[in-house]
């Protein structure tokens, strides 16, 4: 399988996502207690991170599509 400047371009920016979400889990989980219990302030900064998280995926599929597109 050849890996043409489209894919590479999509799996760059899926990667880049994806490593924005494991930055975010890491800085809430060393604001809010590091090795100790999540107190409830960080279990619902986890739950923005989410959110955000999902919404930041449905924009970078949309890019992508667009990207495509063009």
């Amino acid at each position: 399988m050849e890996i043409d400047a489209e894919l590479r371009r999509q799996i760059t920016v899926s990667l880049l996502a994806a490593a924005v979400f494991v930055a975010g889990l890491v800085g809430i989980g060393v604001t809010f207690g590091g090795s100790s219990e999540l107190p409830e302030s960080g279990a619902i900064a986890l739950v923005g991170l989410l959110a955000v998280f999902v919404l930041l995926m449905a924009l970078v599929g949309a890019y992508l599509i667009r990207a495509k597109d063009e």
